[in-house]
């Protein structure tokens, strides 16, 4: 892409730099085999913590790199143009901006320093084996027992679950009051009795991303890990973060069709068929014509979400269409970039092979895409 979008600044120019560089010295390299063990190594968030790129949009005061939404915003392109989707820093992000926005004091203080230095990996536990979008069909339970909650139940489809030292769970505390008994729990998952990592799922994409399924057996969660002390607000505070998370979700989509538009065009340049370069064939250019002009759509799209973002205004509806439209579009381009790579785009070796496979789950998580439309539906 040949825009500079309208939320870079000389500073964050020399911050991706500097991202991009880490990127490439201790990410790319390590790709197939994280791929291939389907977590990253533990040593990546601490490298991460002393880069400060983790929190790169939390407060200073909180152990935050004290940047703007921006500053993150350049952390994921710079994932999303180098093809990696193992390191599970959008999650960990989205569970410091719950803390941020939705904990005490006491809590964004204990928790938001150790998420910045990498000493903790955080996750957030919404899916179940029955309940994936459906936040209020959900049937773990937090009930007390006069010392804190006892947590009952499991979790499916967690990303970072393996790895992760704190984790944002969602629970029912009042299992008959519907939407209103819902609550998040902060749960430290060191020397915790009665929680259990379960199997690492196989997926079909994102292979290095560690995703699991997570086992609650009577674990204690004292009183004060309620998240912004008072149960009840779990499933308002959901739907005030989801935004965020939706957003994070548009920008990766972009990066990676703006990706997979460039590893086409470098291809198609360079592989000939019946005496001449791919490029130079009619069906080829318009191909990547429609390519490029989907791209330039979703960039001026995801710009102005940012900046929305950035400024305070963005809502659920915009971040609704920003998830869906873009995550949509991610996968039709990297399909018709695939074609044109022939019999080499479905061999796994080729990187616009593995970005169709990572790409599918971008429609399904952050709530899925059908969820959207209905979000979208009600402001009409």
């Amino acid at each position: 892409m040949n825009t500079v979008s309208p939320w870079m600044n000389p500073e964050l120019e020399s911050f991706r730099d500097a991202v991009r560089r880490f990127v490439d010295a201790e990410i790319v390299p390590h790709q197939e085999r994280w791929r291939k063990q389907q977590h990253v190594d533990r040593e990546l968030w601490n490298k991460g913590g002393e880069m400060g790129i983790l929190l790169a949009d939390i407060p200073e005061a909180y152990g935050g790199s004290g940047g703007s939404f921006a500053h993150q915003c350049v952390v994921f392109e710079e994932l999303g143009y180098a093809g990696d989707v193992s390191f599970g820093l959008h999650v960990h992000a989205i569970v410091a901006h719950y803390l941020l926005n939705q904990g005490t004091e006491a809590q964004k203080k204990q928790y938001l320093p150790k998420l910045a230095s990498g000493e903790l990996i955080a996750a957030i536990a919404m899916s179940e084996p029955g309940a994936g979008s459906d936040l209020k069909g959900i049937r773990t339970t937090a009930i007390k027992d006069g010392t804190g909650y006892r947590l009952n139940g499991s979790k499916t489809f967690i990303s970072n679950g393996y790895l992760a030292d704190l984790i944002v769970v969602v629970a029912k505390t009042e299992p008959d009051a519907g939407a209103k008994g819902i609550s998040l729990l902060l749960l430290e998952t060191r020397d915790c009795e009665g929680f259990k990592v379960g199997r690492l799922l196989e997926k079909l994409g994102q292979k290095g991303q560690d995703t699991c399924e997570l086992f609650f057996d009577n674990v204690h969660v004292p009183l004060e890990n309620v998240l912004g002390g008072v149960e009840g607000k779990g499933f308002a505070q959901l739907m005030t973060e989801l935004p965020y998370e939706r957003t994070i979700v548009g920008v990766a989509g972009v990066a990676a069709i703006e990706r997979a538009l460039r590893l086409t065009v470098e291809y198609t340049r360079e592989r000939k068929a019946f005496g001449q370069a791919l490029i130079d064939m009619q069906n080829t250019r318009f191909v990547l014509a429609e390519a490029k002009t989907e791209a330039t759509i979703a960039r001026t799209f995801i710009d102005r979400c940012i900046i929305d973002t950035m400024e305070g205004r963005m809502d659920t509806v915009l971040a609704s269409m920003a998830k869906y439209w873009i995550s949509d579009l991610q996968c039709k381009v990297i399909d018709n970039c695939l074609q044109l790579f022939g019999g080499y785009g479905y061999m796994l070796e080729y990187p616009i092979a593995q970005m169709y496979a990572d790409a599918r789950v971008q429609r399904i998580y952050g709530g899925a895409n059908e969820i959207m439309k209905e979000i979208i539906s009600r402001s009409l």
